[in-house]
């Protein structure tokens, strides 16, 4: 049985927990911590943990352990991570699970001195029907890629904001770039690989923050595909919406939090109804989330594999953000590795500094 513990107590520790509770005799959740000792207290009640730790350095100091879920506000991410690893430590940590593309190379170096391992919650590339996609995909069934798009579409009223550590890039890092729709286009990017280039637009429509409520991009990717990006807070009629267009088939799906099956439609191509027969070969009932991708986690520890998704996987989902916003914030085509330590935008997803009063 492995053992876990839980840093930073949270709403979305919540998932965490959950997940390792399926998780069954495969794991222990042993221990949490959080800065405040009675949320601390509450959240080891709910969910029957044994000891509560005051910093993640008593915890690591006290305890024996397998991994650390690290679910703080995310400009603790980085700090706490290092602990870990310096620890021997593996860590799952939160999206975003660093500020800036030097935190991630920062986790990189850390990551190549320890026996620990960094693994980024990106739970939606873990459905089922996410990975019968990209197996499909990848064995040519659906034909050459040729057009995509991404839409995050939520709402976030101005009370979301009244926490502290939101809507700030000190604190967060950027807005639904970087906190909501990160999920949605790392499954793009994690279905269409490499991507080449962006042209991007951030603005500040509506909430009183220091990051933007929308963001806006146009993708070029390594193979041809063509793709739209959009991440907004502003939309009352809240969706999460994936379409793929190959040369044999329209992939397409609409959720919000979560998907299943049910929420996946695959519409051929005049002469290609194979390629329905293939998809619905093997149908599934099973929501992505924390818990798929927990399973693959604990399954990679069992086998002496990197947990997925790694530190190079997160950093080219890392990149893409980078280069969204410096294509925004300076009007001009970012290209895949254009971003390197000289780039104002390496040190901080703000760069030269957002168009609009960077004032709340």
């Amino acid at each position: 049985m492995r053992r876990a513990a839980v840093v930073g107590t949270g709403a979305i520790a919540a998932a965490h927990a959950e997940a390792l509770r399926a998780a069954g005799e495969r794991v222990e959740l042993v221990a949490v911590v959080d800065v405040d000792a009675d949320r601390a207290a509450a959240f080891a009640e709910e969910w029957n943990v044994p000891r509560v730790h005051p910093t993640s350095a008593a915890l690591l100091e006290a305890e024996d352990l397998d991994f650390v879920h690290v679910c703080t506000p995310p400009r603790h991410h980085v700090p706490v991570a290092l602990d870990c690893l310096a620890a021997n430590v593996n860590v799952l940590v939160e999206k975003p699970p660093a500020l800036s593309l030097s935190g991630i190379d920062a986790l990189i170096a850390a990551e190549r001195r320890s026996t620990g391992r960094v693994a980024t919650v990106f739970q939606h590339r873990f459905g089922p029907a996410a990975i019968r996609l990209r197996r499909l995909a990848a064995e040519g069934v659906f034909g050459r890629s040729l057009v995509a798009k991404c839409d995050t579409l939520w709402y976030r009223g101005d009370a979301y904001f009244d926490v502290p550590w939101r809507g700030t890039w000190d604190s967060e890092g950027g807005g639904p770039t970087m906190g909501h729709g990160i999920h949605q286009f790392d499954l793009l990017l994690s279905v269409l690989g490499p991507w080449q280039e962006i042209r991007a637009v951030a603005v500040r429509q509506a909430r009183d923050v220091q990051t933007e409520d929308v963001s806006m991009a146009l993708v070029t990717f390594a193979d041809g595909t063509v793709a739209s990006v959009v991440n907004s807070l502003l939309s009352p009629r809240e969706t999460s919406q994936l379409r793929f267009d190959f040369e044999r088939a329209t992939v397409e799906v609409e959720h919000l939090y979560g998907y299943t099956d049910a929420d996946w439609t695959v519409t051929p191509a005049p002469g290609h109804d194979e390629v329905v027969t293939h998809w619905h070969g093997e149908p599934s009932g099973i929501v992505s989330g924390h818990r798929c991708q927990l399973t693959a986690f604990l399954d990679a520890l069992d086998s002496g594999e990197a947990p997925p998704v790694t530190l190079a996987d997160t950093r080219n989902t890392m990149e893409f953000i980078a280069a969204l916003y410096a294509s925004a914030f300076t009007g001009t085509v970012v290209k895949a590795g254009q971003i390197g330590p000289d780039s104002p935008f390496h040190a901080t997803m703000e760069g030269i500094g957002a168009p609009w009063a960077n004032a709340r």
